[in-house]
């Protein structure tokens, strides 16, 4: 099946700033959680996991996604758009669903979410404390809203949406894009 290489043209131009500093904040916590949830099991661990995190969401999906994305250069919903930009030459939009960041990003984001609490669980069997609970709940709860909640409405804004193999709505679902 071939994918459209075309925009959607009722999607936001640029992304509120407010919401594009919560969603980088929770981003940052959520990476803050899963370093801890490492961290109980290893700290060697939690400096891999924080290493990783840094270097494939700040820098290798930028590359490979942001610099083909209609966003590039422009605030997107996380504002990746923009670090893309500074960081990187622009790349060809009818390449970004053929990016091999198309398959890593989800895969990614799966590492991010599910080595920690793997980690914590053995930690917790290990020794229990209340600590450990309350970051797996936080972790959980993030990636829960981050994923499902936030990426639904994000996505239903974006001018991507209609080629982008990762949109959380269907390319031709029609929605109120005001607030």
């Amino acid at each position: 099946m071939k994918t459209e290489t075309k925009v959607y043209e009722q999607g936001l131009e640029e992304y509120p700033k407010v919401g594009i500093f919560i969603s980088n904040l929770l981003m940052l916590i959520w990476i803050a959680l899963g370093t801890i949830g490492c961290w109980f099991l290893s700290p060697i661990v939690a400096l891999i996991y924080f290493a990783f995190a840094i270097i494939m969401v700040g820098i290798v999906l930028r590359k490979l996604l942001c610099t083909s994305c209609y966003y590039y250069d422009k605030w997107c919903c996380l504002g990746w758009g923009k670090l893309s930009g500074l960081l990187f030459k622009k790349g060809n939009i009818e390449e970004f669903n053929t990016s091999i960041g198309q398959k890593l990003a989800p895969a990614t984001y799966g590492i991010l979410t599910l080595i920690p609490l793997i980690l914590i669980v053995i930690s917790i069997i290990q020794k229990f404390a209340v600590s450990k609970i309350v970051v797996l709940l936080f972790i959980l709860l993030i990636s829960f809203y981050s994923g499902a909640i936030n990426r639904k409405k994000t996505c239903a804004k974006c001018k991507m949406r209609l080629m982008c193999k990762g949109s959380a709505v269907h390319p031709h679902t029609n929605i109120n894009l005001k607030k």
